[in-house]
């Protein structure tokens, strides 16, 4: 026996060396990737299960592709020139396009602050907590958290908060799917003309890949001090969150679909019925488990917004930004965060929920006119010499990155057809 404990001492070695390596290198790709698991996310792939069943997961794999490619070139250019993607936009392209580009983006991300905090007034309200107590104390907590910290331990935390997205899939086990047929849809597409399906895979692939992902991980690349030379790890970091982020979103459309779904299965209407849904049927704790995945979800999206709308404005107006910076240094970027925290808990608190539903639809609709254009710029900046150099986009790397441009720009218009048509329902 004390033969085989010294064989297992180096294995155990060597596992903790691995594990720390790859804690090491988590950092902005991940928590960027993680934190677009949103609660808007969450309801989207909570209604793909609910409403289709596992017909949906096949969309997953085209999406992670893309979200990989567009999420690898913001990282990319961070480290090369060491500046945002606002800065870089301003001075290529001038004041008047930035502009447009940070009002557009301030309105989308405002509304998806307001959505973050009525996830959390949603969540906690499973446990009997009233949104007048969990909003405002979720607000100070954020606000907290970002301008009383600095960027490295603040980064560490949000890293810890983003691995308890991993309860959505033990939640996913415990509803006991079919596993071979998840699988095989996964793999093999299922096509349809519904106008209804269509607006689903819309939604399934705008909430994935929004614009204000690019603009955070950017600024969060150049603040974390990466360069060219660093740069492979933050690749690896930037397609490691990608992955698992796709994969989180794998199994909230499995746990739906498993034990919410049938033929005629009404839209979720807030994200809290998919767990409430879940208790009867698959039992209390895989219930409780998704709730505290939605809580989480919640938190961490209305920490990292308003953050990202605040880099991308101050960088883009050249205002000094950052979380390194204490409040007297960069005034303006933190009274912005502050603002837009206060600004979308007071939304959750006064505005009554029909309308509360509009003024957050209307923030995805601003994100579908927004995308194309910030898809296009990044695509002309990444390729041109005298910013990257040796590191601007090869051939193959233009033609899949071009394509998920085109792509995304007719995602983008069928998105806002069907919203302002009313065809998704």
């Amino acid at each position: 026996m004390i033969q085989t404990a010294a064989r297992r001492r180096p294995q155990l070695a060597l596992i903790s060396t691995r594990i720390v390596a790859l804690l090491a290198i988590l950092g902005p790709g991940f928590i960027t990737a993680n934190v677009d698991n949103d609660p808007g996310g969450i309801l989207t792939y909570s209604n793909a299960g609910a409403q289709y069943g596992y017909t949906l997961l096949w969309t997953l794999i085209p999406t992670t592709i893309a979200l990989i490619v567009i999420q690898e070139m913001a990282a990319r250019m961070g480290a090369v020139t060491g500046k945002g993607l606002s800065d870089l936009i301003r001075e290529e392209f001038g004041l008047r396009a930035t502009f447009f580009t940070m009002l557009v983006l301030g309105c989308a991300d405002f509304g998806n602050i307001v959505a973050e905090f009525a996830g959390l007034a949603s969540g906690m309200g499973i446990f009997g907590v009233s949104k007048f107590i969990v909003v405002p104390a979720g607000a100070l907590l954020v606000w907290g958290l970002i301008v009383r910290g600095r960027y490295k331990p603040v980064e560490k935390i949000l890293i810890v908060a983003s691995l308890i997205y991993f309860a959505y899939p033990i939640s996913a086990f415990l509803a006991k799917p079919d596993w071979h047929l998840a699988i095989k849809s996964t793999f093999v597409p299922t096509l349809s003309s519904q106008p209804g399906y269509l607006a689903v895979i819309v939604g399934l692939i705008g909430t994935t890949i929004t614009p204000w992902m690019q603009f955070y991980l950017q600024a969060a690349v150049v603040e974390r001090g990466v360069d060219a030379r660093h740069y492979p790890l933050c690749r690896l970091d930037v397609i490691l969150g990608c992955i698992v982020t796709d994969v989180i979103a794998f199994f909230i459309v499995v746990a739906c679909a498993a034990k919410i779904y049938h033929p005629g299965h009404p839209e979720l209407k807030d994200v809290a019925e998919a767990a409430v849904a879940l208790a009867p049927v698959a039992g209390k704790f895989a219930a409780l488990l998704f709730a505290i995945g939605l809580i989480n979800a919640s938190l961490l999206s209305a920490a990292i917004l308003p953050l990202a709308t605040s880099y991308n404005i101050c960088e883009g107006l050249g205002f000094e930004s950052g979380i390194d910076k204490r409040f007297s240094e960069a005034p303006i970027f933190y009274w912005l965060y502050t603002l837009l925290i206060g600004g979308g808990a007071l939304c959750v608190l006064l505005i009554p929920s029909g309308f509360l539903l509009r003024f957050i639809l209307y923030s995805q609709m601003a994100n579908g006119i927004l995308l194309p254009f910030v898809l296009v710029y990044m695509l002309l900046l990444v390729n041109r010499p005298r910013l990257m150099g040796a590191f601007k986009n090869r051939r193959w790397q233009n033609v899949i990155a071009w394509t998920t441009a085109v792509t995304m720009i007719v995602l983008a218009l069928a998105w806002l057809y069907t919203g302002l048509t009313g065809s998704a329902s």
